[in-house]
């Protein structure tokens, strides 16, 4: 199939797996473009919002529409790095046999994953960024495609650990979940509150996946395209020659070279679900504030102020 066939595909399927997820998750359409964007261009999500929100069926409805191997981690406090990644065990022989953890499967759900200490959460950095683990000395691959969709309770919420900047960096999505509008609300409690079980139809297949995700690489990009992208995040960095006064006045540290590639990748699946051959401009800014949202750190005065981040990038976009 050629790519520009493959491209239509994609506009097609986009469409009939986001009514597939529809038949369980009501509303929260923009949340859940934004996770497949992070699905088609390979990149992991961050889910942040008070309990309650659906997030965790949202992660285990879009596995199900994919048709992907989903396994679920539950942070807690007392959560060690082996309960994630495996263990060794003699086994009857006397010999050394490794059993893997939960973290060895397609979608990973990090269920409050900001209620484990730091020591738990580092365990997941080297399966996120190289798609393997190192257990005892021997590395382990991980199954492709490989995506850890983690969930987050506001950090102001009682036994929460802050997530260390360079976690937060190999989060290509940081995604803020709101409250449902009333007429959602009235559809959830509806759906809920009945006896009826709705089942969602696989759709896709892991090669199908990592088929979409290369098809999303070739995608060509216009080189304006992307020193827009790099100049952008450019301007989130105060102290830099690109930072505007809103950035030198209330941040503290800007966006990595990471947040770039991210906004080009991002850009691209974005244009392709919505029928174009290449991104422009307008692309990366629909994908700019949640690729960027948890990059860019404000300062005590931004808190004072009460200036939010995302206002800071509305003011740069």
């Amino acid at each position: 199939m050629s790519d520009v066939s493959a491209l239509k595909n994609l506009v097609t399927k986009h469409l009939e797996l986001k009514k597939e997820i529809a038949k369980v998750i009501i509303g929260q359409e923009k949340v859940i473009e934004e996770i497949l964007l992070a699905i088609y261009s390979g990149g992991h999500a961050l889910l942040i919002g008070v309990p309650g929100l659906a997030k965790t069926l949202m992660i285990h409805t879009i596995a199900d529409a994919l048709g992907l191997d989903f396994k679920r981690i539950q942070f807690t406090p007392d959560l060690m790095p082996s309960d994630i990644l495996g263990s060794e065990i003699l086994d009857a022989n006397r010999e050394f046999k490794f059993i893997k953890g939960p973290v060895f499967a397609n979608i990973i759900l990090a269920d409050e994953i900001n209620r484990t200490p730091p020591k738990t959460q580092a365990a997941l950095l080297e399966a996120m960024q190289e798609r393997a683990v190192t257990v005892a000395g021997y590395n382990y691959k991980m199954d492709l495609p490989y995506f850890v969709l983690a969930t987050q309770n506001p950090i102001e919420q009682e036994g929460t650990y802050p997530l260390p900047e360079a976690q937060l960096d190999r989060f290509m999505f940081a995604i803020e979940l709101g409250y449902p509008t009333f007429e959602e609300e009235v559809n959830v409690v509806k759906a809920t509150t009945m006896d009826q079980q709705v089942k969602v139809s696989p759709l896709f297949s892991a090669e199908d996946i990592v088929a979409i995700q290369r098809l999303v690489r070739r995608i060509p990009v216009a080189d304006n395209v992307v020193e827009y992208a790099v100049r952008l995040v450019g301007k989130t960095r105060p102290g830099s020659g690109q930072a505007e006064k809103i950035v030198s006045e209330y941040v503290d540290w800007g966006a990595g070279p990471r947040a770039s590639q991210n906004l080009v990748l991002a850009a691209k699946a974005h244009a392709a679900v919505n029928g174009k051959f290449s991104p422009d401009i307008e692309n990366v800014k629909a994908v700019a504030t949640g690729i960027l949202r948890h990059r860019v750190i404000k300062n005590y005065k931004a808190e004072a102020e009460n200036v939010s981040v995302e206002a800071i990038i509305e003011a740069l976009l």
